[in-house]
């Protein structure tokens, strides 16, 4: 079958796993600081970066739609989205999205106010590429990385238990556009394929 193939590069182009959620990541040194891991989820995680679009074109005369010199992004709609396992008082603060924590009882308490410092960064980090171990002899790891900016809860806060299982925290953060910079789509995307020179 002269169509049924697959490309050589095939096993260097897969994403691997299930990833981790972390507060911060250096893409630079691709260093994974295990206290900015956000939890353990369960099934993965699920993210969409969904454009919307105004065609300028369809109240005009003659003109066919979709145009290519007339399309817009009006804005992306960035979300992940997944199943948290562990839960801390500052990953639940979170999940609820405004809200404060009292670290001495870790008490948690909503808001109907968003404050500027409800909005944290988010990153999603998977391995990448048949190299993704990291160490002297196996050199650099590879991996997938998503920077999602200004993220906030939008899925609200649930658990589910059941008999002799885990809780589970779902949870939906959304990234968030700034007046600050009204044009940068709200997520950055990295993909860097690891390497197997040995570190010097």
């Amino acid at each position: 079958m002269k169509f049924t193939q697959l490309p050589d590069t095939v096993f260097k182009n897969m994403q691997l796993n299930a990833g981790v959620l972390l507060r911060d990541f250096d893409p630079a040194t691709a260093t994974l600081t295990r206290a900015n891991i956000l939890g353990a989820t369960s099934g993965g995680v699920k993210f969409t970066a969904t454009p919307t679009y105004s065609d300028f074109g369809d109240d005009i005369d003659n003109c066919p739609a979709n145009m290519k010199e007339l399309k817009r992004v009006e804005s992306v709609e960035v979300k992940v989205s997944g199943t948290m396992v562990t839960v801390t008082g500052q990953v639940a603060a979170d999940l609820v999205g405004p809200a404060d924590l009292d670290t001495k009882t870790g008490k948690v308490t909503p808001r109907t106010d968003i404050k500027a410092e409800d909005f944290k960064d988010l990153w999603w980090v998977g391995d990448y590429s048949e190299v993704n171990v990291d160490g002297a002899k196996s050199g650099k790891a590879g991996f997938v990385a998503i920077h999602m900016l200004n993220t906030l809860s939008t899925g609200g806060f649930s658990i589910t238990t059941d008999n002799k299982a885990k809780g589970k925290f779902d949870f939906e953060f959304t990234a968030h556009y700034s007046m600050d910079d009204p044009q940068r789509v709200p997520y950055e995307l990295y993909v860097k394929a690891g390497t197997s020179e040995v570190a010097a």
